[in-house]
C-alpha cells in the first residue's frame, strides 16, 4: 500500500464520520481513529513480497470514487471564479499548520492582506518546520487545507485576490 492509497484512506475515513477503522492485509495493519480535528493513523507492516500490494490496490481503490464522485460537478465552478486569483502553492511535502503553536492565533484567515514575504503557514517536514512566506501581496480569498493536513509538494494551499 502506497502513501497516496493511505492517504486517499484518512480522508474517506474522516469524512465518513466513522470514529475508528480498522484494516487487516497479510503483511499491513492499519487503524484510523477520529473524534479530533486530526486524524491518528498507525500502520504497522511487515517485510513481505510485492503480492500483497495486488490485495491492497482494490480495497484502497473502492473508497476512491465515493470520495471523488461529490468533487467532480463542484470543480467546473471553482476553476471560472478562481481563474483571476492568484495560487500560494505548497515547496514541499508535510504537514501543514495554519498557526505557530496550538495556543496562538492562525497566520492569515480569509479576508487577511498580505505582502510578499508575509508567512501564511508552517510546513513540517521530517521534523523540521518550514515557515511558508508568500510570493505575491493582496487579499486571502480561500484557504483550500485544513490545519493539520498532509499537503504534497505544488498542491494549493490559499487563493490570493492581487487586486
Amino acid at each position: 500500500m502506497d502513501i497516496k492509497e493511505i492517504q486517499n484512506l484518512i480522508k474517506f475515513v474522516a469524512k465518513s464520520g466513522a470514529s475508528e477503522v480498522k484494516l487487516e492485509m497479510d503483511d499491513v495493519k492499519i487503524t484510523i481513529k477520529t473524534g479530533s480535528d486530526t486524524p491518528e493513523t498507525k500502520i504497522i507492516q511487515a517485510a513481505m513480497p510485492a503480492a500483497p500490494q495486488m490485495m491492497a490496490a482494490p480495497v484502497a481503490a473502492a473508497p476512491q470514487p465515493v470520495a471523488s464522485e461529490p468533487a467532480a460537478p463542484a470543480a467546473p465552478k471553482a476553476t471560472e471564479d478562481e481563474s483571476k486569483y492568484l495560487t500560494i502553492k505548497s515547496p514541499i511535502i508535510g504537514t501543514l499548520y495554519r498557526k505557530p503553536s496550538p495556543d496562538k492565533p492562525v497566520f492569515v484567515e480569509v479576508g487577511s492582506e498580505i505582502k510578499a514575504g508575509d508567512t501564511v503557514c508552517i510546513i513540517e517536514a521530517m521534523k523540521l518546520f518550514n515557515e511558508i512566506e508568500s510570493e505575491v501581496s493582496g487579499k486571502i480569498v480561500k484557504v483550500l487545507v485544513d490545519d493539520s493536513s498532509p499537503v504534497e509538494f505544488d498542491q494549493p494551499l490559499f487563493l490570493v485576490d492581487p487586486s
